[in-house]
């Protein structure tokens, strides 16, 4: 039988940092994902922050950076702006000129997954694609077995720690009794094309309220090669109609209309993302959760790609120390995770999912918009408390 310190299920941002992290520290990591293409399919607009790769070790290459950032331009109902452009707030720091570093990137997901996975696989993981994980049962030496299905061949492995990083519909978490349900009314069901002929200034624009996007915000995303990303996320339950009739309404309707009237779609993009709060309990009996299977996820932006990548980071370093200590896997032990994870992003989380929760429990339509265009703009300045999720 394969024998491994660890075993991370799901290849994305979360698990393949969470693999490199722990092979990098000298753990015998297995990093496992059902798909045989990752990134695919893409569901979402690839923004990440230049701080966020930096700290999780992984350069800005050429090979998945489709697009520098330099700030965000957030608007309201009727088209009002606030611009945050760090190449004006910072311009010694910030900018495509000598010394200076774009604030953050969007990238292209196929080859930013399969970047980290093999920065996971240089670092000495093992990496099977086509591997679906089935179940997991903890052995009475305290270690634990993994069954799975490879290329639909039946295989179980034994680990000290199984890593939930299966996405949103996370079935590792359910293995082990962690409640994982998300309420409809905390799911967002997001659409997004990649058009071609509107232009982009290096900014993510961001579009609030509730006409374009009910219990979620609009967004064009420049794409790199002169493409751009117009997209929404929508809350269901707030809804008389789909994300797709949203979107056309943003594009014909809205005070871009003038920008869209030439584009041309090439390319359309979609799927649910969670706006909840991070579960409360992320770990069991030789298993701990990660990334957007615990719920790393910004609730008012949707963003989980810096989340995912500092959640992975924590997790891999965690356990490189946790195994090697010789501890036993238990839940009792395995909480420390959980606490170091809160202690760097979680309880900045909590707190950021508390805002929105008073903002969209507002019933008053217009002064909800009004809030929630306050908190995002605020959001993106350089000294917002929320800048690091």
């Amino acid at each position: 039988m394969n024998e491994y310190d660890i075993v991370v299920i799901g290849s994305g941002p979360a698990g393949a940092v969470t693999a490199f992290f722990a092979a990098k520290n000298g753990l015998k990591v297995l990093l496992v994902d059902k798909k045989q293409e990752l990134g695919a399919p893409i569901q979402c607009s690839g923004a990440v922050s230049h701080n966020a790769l930096e700290q999780a070790g992984v350069d800005a290459s050429a090979e998945f950076v489709q697009e520098a950032i330099y700030g965000f331009a957030i608007y309201n109902t009727a088209g009002q702006k606030k611009l945050v452009d760090y190449r004006e707030l910072k311009p010694g720091e910030y900018g495509a000129g000598a010394g200076c570093k774009p604030l953050g990137y969007v990238v292209d997901r196929r080859r930013f997954d399969r970047y980290l996975a093999t920065q996971a696989e240089r670092a000495g993981a093992t990496l099977w694609l086509k591997t679906e994980a089935v179940s997991y049962r903890v052995l009475d030496n305290g270690s634990c077995e993994v069954d799975l299905k490879k290329f639909n061949e039946a295989v179980t492995v034994k680990a000290k720690v199984v890593v939930g990083a299966d996405g949103v519909q996370s079935q590792v978490g359910k293995w082990a009794g962690v409640k994982t349900h998300i309420k409809l009314s905390e799911l967002a069901s997001c659409l997004q094309f990649v058009v071609d002929g509107v232009e982009t200034n290096g900014l993510l624009e961001i579009i609030t309220g509730h006409e374009w996007a009910p219990g979620g915000y609009a967004w064009v995303f420049p794409k790199g090669h002169g493409y751009a990303e117009i997209g929404l996320g929508i809350t269901t339950t707030m809804c008389n109609h789909t994300a797709q009739f949203y979107l056309d309404h943003f594009l014909k309707h809205s005070f871009f209309k003038e920008r869209f009237k030439n584009c041309r779609i090439l390319e359309i993009q979609g799927g649910g993302v969670p706006l909840t709060a991070p579960l409360k309990t992320q770990y069991a009996d030789n298993l701990i959760l990660t990334g957007d299977a615990a719920r790393h996820v910004n609730s008012i932006t949707g963003g989980g790609i810096h989340t995912a990548l500092t959640g992975g980071k924590i997790t891999g370093e965690f356990l490189a120390a946790f195994i090697k200590s010789g501890k036993p896997a238990n839940k009792e032990n395995l909480k420390a995770c959980q606490d170091e994870w809160l202690k760097v992003l979680g309880n900045n989380m909590w707190k950021l999912y508390r805002e929105k929760r008073t903002i969209f429990e507002i019933p008053d339509i217009a002064k909800r918009d009004e809030q929630l265009y306050k908190v995002m703009s605020s959001y993106f300045s350089p000294d917002s408390e929320y800048k690091k999720i």
